[in-house]
């Protein structure tokens, strides 16, 4: 099965180019609460995105779907759900939850008017996922790696998947029928740990979710249009093209796949400690 594939981004053109090269969701991250204190010493994205920015986006998307990143539950949280599905959110994403109580409010919120997506990033939501389970309503799981990682210590990222914490809520979000993902990728043959070993993860773990990541199409240092759409239509082909082959592979290669992501992660972890 293709993997969903989410693009972060609130400029009209880009979200465009994004969907016309195949890009399955466009993904506006609200998400400011709490947000520095976790990430701000890092080298990650804090999008600033606007709430202004749903319509916006929503305007002009003809086939992708609109994914939007609220914040954790807090006292407004039920005046910003129901203004990003006024404006259009197809799927609501809620980041940073650690309870069954804050899942329960988040779907309550949500009310069957657009899809709900937890995005599961921290040790207590891992903690609690058995009860977090129990709730009815929820259509997708995302893993975060990011949050995650950091939730419990670690020096880099992708540990969680070799320490087979994301295998087990696979297997849970798998035997609910939830769909699930994790992580991002970023284009094939880049990144520490490179893309298309991610990528055969995702089908060994019967993952159909994940994000394109910032260095996949990095439009603050790409800013011309032609060179977008090369990057994108080039970047999404060749994923496709790569999964097409993953089909045909037999289970041996995803178990040698495995133990090269991990021997190659505990390489990056070791290089970044001593």
């Amino acid at each position: 099965m293709a993997l969903k594939l989410m693009y972060i981004t609130n400029q009209e053109h880009v979200a465009m180019i994004a969907e016309n090269s195949g890009v399955d969701w466009i993904f506006i991250d609200l998400e400011i609460n709490g947000k520095d204190e976790r990430q701000g010493h890092l080298d990650t994205v804090i999008s600033r995105h606007s709430i202004d920015d749903v319509k916006k986006i929503k305007k002009v998307l003809k086939k992708s779907e609109l994914l939007v990143r609220v914040n954790p539950i807090y006292d407004g949280s039920k005046d910003e759900i129901d203004k990003v599905i006024k404006d259009g959110a197809n799927i609501v994403m809620l980041p940073f939850f650690k309870t069954k109580d804050e899942v329960e409010a988040f779907v309550n919120y949500v009310n069957g008017r657009a899809k709900v997506c937890l995005l599961c990033e921290t040790s207590e939501a891992v903690g609690n996922i058995d009860s977090i389970l129990t709730v009815q309503g929820i259509d997708y799981i995302h893993i975060g790696l990011n949050d995650l990682h950091l939730s419990y210590n670690m020096k880099f990222m992708f540990e969680p998947l070799v320490d087979g914490t994301v295998e087990m809520l696979c297997e849970k979000f798998d035997d609910k029928g939830i769909h699930y993902g994790f992580g991002g990728i970023a284009q094939l043959g880049q990144g520490t740990l490179p893309a298309e070993n991610i990528i055969a993860e995702h089908y060994r773990l019967g993952s159909n979710m994940a994000i394109l990541s910032r260095s996949f199409c990095n439009t603050k240092k790409s800013t011309d249009v032609g060179l977008i759409k090369e990057i994108f239509k080039f970047g999404i082909n060749e994923i496709r093209e790569y999964e097409n082959q993953l089909m045909h592979k037999e289970e041996g290669f995803f178990e040698r796949n495995q133990e090269f992501v991990k021997n190659k992660v505990m390489e990056i972890v070791y290089s970044i400690t001593k």
